[in-house]
């Protein structure tokens, strides 16, 4: 397995970028929960520290192990030389065409990019033909703009290192 290389750092110019999740929905759970202490101060009723306190403690890891998953799975990147879908890296120069939105072609069945089994929820798929002639599906939630930018970076010709598609961890 290699490095993940699909970041801005060693990639050139990015293009297209979706996270995924981002880091303020973890403040949630902890505000709701300040929000019902002060509201039971408020009434001037014994507040529930303990309960409150784990309550917060515990929305906060669940919000944390989920946003840091949907960062690692679902975040997409565009560069000038890579399309970066969760952990899988494709080379923008072994993509040969971006395919029409409006097309009942056979890319609506093709693979989906990522170690995902297909197309994340929220998210609409964008067809690729790929140079060795494989049909792929790439996703993101703002599709038309990962459309253009993935448009963009073919016209410019993959400027990434050379290779096939790597999967990192």
């Amino acid at each position: 397995m290699s490095e993940r290389s699909g970041t801005a750092a060693d990639t050139g110019e990015v293009l297209f970028s979706e996270p995924g999740a981002r880091w303020r929905a973890v403040a949630y759970g902890p505000l709701i929960c300040a929000l019902l202490l002060a509201a039971e101060l408020a009434a001037g009723v014994t507040p529930h520290w303990f309960a409150l306190l784990f309550c917060a403690a515990l929305i906060t890891a669940f919000a944390v192990l989920q946003i840091y998953a949907a960062r690692t799975h679902v975040s997409v990147e565009v560069t000038d030389g890579f399309l970066r879908n969760g952990a899988e890296t494709t080379p923008i120069r072994s993509i040969a065409a971006v395919l029409p939105a409006d097309s009942d072609d056979p890319w609506e069945d093709g693979r989906a990019l990522g170690e995902l089994t297909g197309v994340p929820r929220r998210r609409t798929a964008v067809g690729l033909r790929r140079t060795d002639g494989e049909l792929v599906r790439t996703w993101a939630k703002d599709h038309r703009a990962l459309r253009t930018a993935l448009t963009e970076a073919i016209a410019r010709g993959g400027t990434g290192s050379a290779g096939d598609t790597t999967r990192g961890d």
